[in-house]
């Protein structure tokens, strides 16, 4: 027979047990119907996912999507070239990619250029390949000057919708960067990391990577060679395996110029000369910037973990990081140099016309909701930017475009965002 204390203690367990117990249901519950709730968005705006055959009339011919606006021809100072407007950008993930399309944004709509949109969503329907048939109002033989969303790259697909002299664009991110920002960015919408224990989750993870990922899980692929995913490769091959560069050199063979993110002003100074664009073309923002406080700092064994982790993204970030360099090389170092100054330099005259402060504020202290961009599940910690409330009119309308993000510009060009928007609903509301 128990004692009075030790029934007692053995009530006080019991109710600690329960107790945990039930904050334990109050955390995964919501997850459930949150898991519940994306798989069930992810087919609900399933298109028809129909493959077109690949006739000739299927294809933009050369010469239809042809720039209307005469007075862009006239804008550029050189004779040498003409300003191209069809363009093909692969947006990456975690790679400053929501910047360059800011510049797309506003370099079609003040030319009036045709983009091929999404229906009903921001992307795609990533994370599914790319079909012509995702495209808005897509009839065969239809053609646009530029395609920019996120997208699961498919290149016999995508140059269904472009004329054949487009130029093909895309960006890159040191793999172990771009990783501690996937893994922080959506590591809670992958439901096998949901067992991760600890104050370093990201640490956990690398320490034992196969406890918490499975190719076949649900929204997996966010954590291991996303760039390769992203591409429409395996992101499961090893490095080691010959298919990589396989996969790498026919991408280079696809894509005109692949910008990286760690020399984000000297690729843009790249990205106009391919394009024949002008310096105020190019001006921007940094957009969808994390505040440091949630950033992951990884020892250099972590480092070493992460990059044996990417092995595929490593290898293609090293072969294009080559090829970027000996562009910079061509253009001159000198030249170069200079052009970044230039740009760096516009930059700051448009942050002093614009930003209230200067620069980006916590998300919390963004005045407008049209400035504030979209945040990860259960955060708070990307940063956007206040306009300034005495801006100079002449600069209003340029101010406001530079600092919008891409949900609310999508909505400015007319896309239809319901999907997206009912997503952005219920992750607030659940969390």
């Amino acid at each position: 027979m128990l004692s009075s204390s030790g029934f007692f203690s053995v009530h006080i367990m019991s109710g600690i047990k329960a107790t945990k117990c039930k904050a334990l249901l109050r955390v995964l519950i919501p997850w459930v119907l949150l898991t519940n709730v994306m798989v069930v968005l992810y087919c609900l705006r399933n298109p028809n996912q129909v493959k077109l055959s690949d006739s000739q009339e299927d294809t933009c011919p050369l010469g239809v999507a042809k720039l209307q606006n005469k007075s862009l021809i006239k804008q550029t100072h050189s004779e040498e070239c003409s300003p191209k407007v069809n363009v093909m950008f692969m947006k990456t993930h975690k790679t400053a990619s929501s910047t360059i399309l800011n510049i797309l944004f506003r370099f079609g709509e003040k030319h009036k250029l045709r983009f091929a949109f999404p229906d009903g969503r921001n992307d795609f329907f990533y994370p599914s390949p790319f079909l012509c048939s995702q495209v808005k109002d897509y009839k065969p033989g239809e053609c646009f000057n530029i395609v920019c969303n996120h997208m699961r790259f498919d290149h016999q697909e995508v140059s269904k919708l472009l004329p054949p002299d487009s130029v093909y664009v895309t960006i890159l991110r040191d793999p172990v960067d771009l990783f501690e920002s996937s893994f922080h960015y959506y590591h809670k919408a992958v439901p096998l990391t949901w067992r991760i224990r600890g104050e370093n989750k990201l640490a956990e993870f690398l320490n034992n990577p196969w406890a918490f990922y499975s190719p076949e899980a649900f929204n997996s692929f966010y954590l291991k060679n996303l760039l390769f995913f992203d591409f429409g490769l395996d992101n499961n091959l090893k490095a080691d395996d010959p298919r990589v560069m396989t996969e790498i050199k026919n991408l280079s063979r696809r894509f005109h110029l692949v910008l990286v993110a760690e020399y984000f002003e000297e690729s843009l100074i790249l990205l106009k000369d391919l394009l024949c664009w002008t310096m105020e073309d190019i001006l921007y923002f940094k957009l969808n910037a994390r505040k440091s406080s949630s950033m992951s700092h990884l020892d250099a064994e972590m480092r070493a973990k992460a990059l044996q982790w990417n092995g595929a993204d490593w290898k293609l970030y090293q072969y294009f990081n080559g090829t970027f360099w000996a562009r910079v090389e061509a253009y001159g170092r000198e030249r170069m140099k200079q052009e970044v100054e230039e740009l760096r330099r516009r930059n700051a005259e448009m942050k002093d016309i614009c930003i209230e402060g200067g620069g980006a504020v916590e998300a919390q202290k963004i005045q407008n909701r049209r400035f504030l961009p979209w945040q990860p599940v259960g955060e708070s910690s990307i940063l956007g930017y206040n306009i300034k409330k005495d801006v100079d009119p002449r600069f209003r309308t340029v101010c406001e475009k530079m600092l919008t993000p891409e949900i609310q510009y999508l909505s400015e060009l007319g896309v239809s965002l319901w999907l997206t928007r009912l997503w952005g609903w219920l992750k607030d509301a659940i969390y």
